[in-house]
């Protein structure tokens, strides 16, 4: 008897909130995939990713949900990769094709990277795809009508630093910073915006598109709530945006 032949294993982003945010090639995998992998924090009630798909017809039955703990220690984190690659190896070992959701780019700061990489070196000749997303900063560009770059300006794309005084060396060497992972750190990264008068000029999204959506473009208004720094992005701009449409 010959053996079945691997599954094929797609990488797609969605969202990040909106329904309608995803590639009509990717769809097109979703629709063909045996098994979808969703993940979920442990913290959520519901898959932020199957939200983000919201008003695409998929039968239930195809849904695998994924608890995602974010530990620190890096040794449970690679435990856990290390296990759901094996789990998703499995299927694809049966023949079944699988899907795996993530939440704005596939390889943007995105955990589906490592998913890969483990499956990769499991089943080297993995048939696989990985269909490019649209970016929490990009979506929150356009949410709040910021551009992230003109003329020659300089953009950062920063995972948040553990202190403001390397935001704030981060800033003065960058025209615009993007800020992703706030997290708990939003409440002096605010106060530091404050401090270098430079609020007026940033913009803030969380959960675009989801319940308890927040779009500012009045930062230095903006709660200290550390809660609201949860899948939120920050556009920072260190100067007022200038004029180009004016003679």
């Amino acid at each position: 008897m010959s053996a079945i032949a691997l599954g094929h294993f797609w990488g797609i982003g969605v969202g990040p909130g909106p329904a309608g945010y995803l590639p009509l090639a990717a769809l097109s995998a979703l629709q063909q995939a045996d098994l979808i992998f969703a993940p979920r924090a442990r913290s959520a009630d519901a898959s932020v990713a199957l939200q983000c798909l919201h008003g695409i017809d998929i039968d239930a039955s195809r849904l695998r949900e994924i608890e995602f703990n974010m530990d620190p220690d890096r040794s449970v984190l690679q435990s856990h990769y290390a296990t759901l690659a094996e789990t998703i190896a499995g299927e694809l070992r049966a023949g079944r094709s699988v899907a795996y959701l993530t939440i704005g780019d596939s390889l943007t700061y995105s955990t589906y990277g490592y998913i890969l990489a483990a499956l990769c070196e499991l089943l080297p000749t993995l048939p696989h795809r990985t269909f490019p997303g649209i970016t929490s900063y990009a979506a929150a560009a356009a949410a709040l009508g910021w551009p992230l770059g003109e003329g020659k300006e300089r953009t950062l794309i920063l995972p948040c630093p553990e202190s403001p005084a390397e935001l704030q060396q981060e800033i003065a060497t960058h025209d615009i910073v993007v800020l992703m992972k706030i997290g708990h750190r939003l409440p002096w990264v605010l106060q530091l915006l404050r401090e270098l008068d430079i609020a007026d000029y940033c913009g803030f999204a969380r959960r675009i598109g989801l319940p308890g959506e927040l779009l500012s473009t009045d930062v230095g208004a903006l709660s200290a709530d550390a809660s609201i720094g949860y899948l939120a992005t920050m556009l920072i701009r260190k100067t007022p945006r200038e004029r180009r449409h004016i003679p």
